[in-house]
């Protein structure tokens, strides 16, 4: 008999799942920790709408204004504004502020899909700097500072560039060089920072967007920082951005109920953040070193370097195991959840919620792991597809053509209809408008079946999709 959505969410509480996976809360360890646990447990008698006192989110003048200010302060930015549709409603708006319909944007390709859905919404031409990617991992690296300034000089009528940095996986690269490069060239940089929400918190991350010179930046306060899932914020400094215009259109996409619930916690991220934030930080990086320095040994366990090091990836190939595979066995036989897995390994995303006995469990883990499985088998070797496809028709010309399905390699040089996305991380290998490839098909019918999940198509079962009639 099939579970109620209460009833699994009380199961997961209950069996204290240890998370290395978003949201960054852990599961609310981190407010029990530092007592905030008596504001929480009356968080549900505060799901209020705007009545005298609780200010109006979409023209704040009273408390919500002052939250945001404080917000401001804490991420140095010139002015914040708290999201409730997730980071995915920030990137939508940011774009749409800078481009008008029919005009251009730059972006990374392996951009969330949130930036494709927005030049559907505002017609805009996307043009692509292509990622480069790690071979032996299939993890994202980043774009090359010098494709980025080639697509610039190529397109120098783009209003905008959007970047993701950090990536998922924690890559990072110049960004503010790139920034220094487009703003020579009357170029907006807008960035993605989802991931990186709590690189300010200690000298040995990676800089901050912010302080690289981006214009806009928007970060998933819930997915590192302890705040709710689908809160978020968006920063912006400088003089290049047209502030009205950016909260006409949050007004516009952002939902005219906003919750207060989702607003609290993204104000008591940051009281967390300000207060507690570079300690807990330290006591993290701490913890991820010592399990890193106990697997020196271990040849069968391999850490990727990341540069965001709060960041694991797990590489899973010495014990003849895919990522899959780990994930599976982690969460079935230990009670420990990954953020994802790809063929070559898992990610495992850390904040400052986990602590010292999230860190003593994994190890554990992962020792009798790599014992019962040293190297079991080979691993087949898998490339992921990182050309970018020809694009016939611009995502919003392709929403709207009319589309019929056909079996899936059938599909082979055609245009397509709809989205195909590995989730996560939710980045397109093909977009609507661009053409399908054999290799996307080949590598999405592979890693399908060994586990990874793909998003976007009509049929889920990879049978059929949709085509440009």
């Amino acid at each position: 008999m099939s579970k109620l959505i209460i009833e699994e969410l009380n199961s997961i509480v209950d069996k204290k799942l240890i998370s290395f996976h978003v949201p960054g809360h852990k599961l609310g360890k981190i407010y029990d920790k530092l007592n905030y646990k008596n504001t929480l447990n009356k968080i549900y008698s505060m799901d209020t709408t705007e009545i005298p006192g609780t200010d109006n989110l979409h023209s704040p003048e009273g408390i919500i204004k002052e939250s945001q200010e404080r917000a401001s302060e804490v991420f140095k930015s010139d002015k914040t504004y708290y999201l409730i549709n997730g980071s995915t409603c920030g990137i939508q708006a940011a774009i749409m502020a800078l481009c008008p319909p029919k005009s251009k944007i730059i972006a990374n390709r392996d951009c969330h899909q949130s930036v494709i859905n927005a030049c559907i919404l505002g017609d805009i031409d996307p043009v692509y700097i292509n990622s480069e990617i790690d071979k032996n991992t299939n993890i994202l690296k980043g774009i090359n500072i010098y494709d980025a300034i080639k697509v610039i000089d190529s397109n120098l009528d783009a209003k905008a560039i959007i970047l993701t940095y950090p990536t998922y996986y924690g890559m990072t690269y110049d960004l503010k060089r790139i920034c220094d490069y487009a703003h020579s060239k009357d170029i907006v940089v807008i960035v993605d920072e989802a991931h990186g929400a709590h690189l300010g918190l200690s000298e040995e991350l990676p800089k901050t967007a912010l302080e690289q010179g981006a214009d806009i930046v928007i970060q998933s306060t819930h997915k590192t920082l302890p705040s709710f899932t689908q809160s978020s914020m968006i920063h912006i400094q400088g003089d290049r951005v047209n502030e009205g215009r950016l909260v006409s259109i949050l007004k516009i996409i952002e939902s005219s109920s906003p919750s207060y619930i989702l607003m609290a916690s993204l104000e008591i991220a940051v009281d967390i953040y300000n207060k507690y934030g570079t300690k807990l930080m330290d006591e993290l990086l701490n913890n991820i070193n010592k399990l890193k320095n106990s697997f020196k040994e271990n040849n069968n366990i391999e850490f990727y370097d990341t540069n965001d090091k709060t960041k694991i990836f797990i590489s899973t190939i010495n014990m003849g195991l895919i990522g899959y595979e780990l994930e599976t066995i982690l969460r079935e036989e230990y009670n420990i959840q990954v953020e994802l897995s790809n063929y070559y390994g898992s990610l495992l995303i850390c904040t400052i919620g986990n602590d010292s006995n999230d860190f003593k469990s994994l190890e554990t883990a992962l020792n009798e792991i790599s014992e019962k499985y040293r190297a079991n088998k080979s691993i087949e070797k898998i490339e992921y597809p990182n050309n970018i496809p020809v694009k016939k028709l611009t995502p919003r010309e392709a929403f709207y053509k009319n589309k019929k399905s056909v079996k899936i390699y059938e599909s082979i040089g055609k245009i397509c209809g709809e989205y195909i996305i590995p989730y996560p991380p939710g980045i397109s290998l093909t977009s609507p408008g661009e053409i399908i490839t054999k290799e996307i098909i080949d590598y999405i019918l592979f890693c399908k079946e060994k586990g990874m999940n793909v998003s976007g198509l009509k049929d889920s079962n990879l049978g059929q999709i949709q085509i440009i009639e």
